[in-house]
């Protein structure tokens, strides 16, 4: 983090999500530890890839800097632009309604897709519950079948029966010996 303690474009920050930075952990949806996020800090991003000082310094160096937004339209497409321009004319309420009406519809559809995967979750647990009984059934009429049969017996004694097979070392003595 010592490398990016003096950049006026990146922040490299430590947050314990259990004690004093529970609030900001919870408003970027960090749910999980460790967690690495990047990108605009009004819109962070996981970021999924090595965790070596050397693999993050390469992602850091080609990924983060300056993007579109009100202090850089120049990093912006004519649609993006457009966009910005247009909210740049909204007063700072009208902002707030429609992102609260976004955020809204964003946790509207976070929460119908986490029922769904809560749903299908609850399938795979009954599913895997069966599959566990089944194998116990199984092993059961297996062990069963194997005690009745007297299998354990019977494999001994043919076993017993079959002319020993000679190792390696013992056919290469009987070579040499020719």
């Amino acid at each position: 983090m010592e490398e990016f303690k003096d950049s006026p474009s990146a922040l490299v920050a430590d947050v314990d999500c259990t004690t004093g930075g529970k609030d900001l952990c919870e408003k970027h949806k960090v749910t999980g530890y460790p967690s690495i996020k990047w990108g605009d800090p009004n819109d962070l991003k996981d970021y999924n890839g090595g965790r070596s000082f050397d693999d993050l310094k390469t992602f850091a160096d080609e990924n983060l800097g300056p993007t579109c937004g009100p202090d850089n339209l120049d990093l912006c497409s004519e649609e993006e632009k457009k966009a910005i321009k247009k909210f740049m004319k909204w007063d700072l309420d009208e902002l707030e309604i429609q992102i609260e009406e976004a955020e809204a519809k964003v946790t509207s559809v976070e929460q119908k897709a986490q029922k769904e995967v809560d749903k299908l979750e609850g399938q795979v647990s009954g599913l895997q519950k069966k599959i566990e009984k089944e194998n116990k059934k199984k092993d059961d009429k297996i062990a069963k079948e194997k005690k009745d049969s007297n299998y354990k017996y019977l494999k001994l004694v043919q076993a017993s029966k079959k002319p020993k097979e000679e190792t390696k070392e013992e056919q290469v003595e009987k070579k040499e010996d020719l």
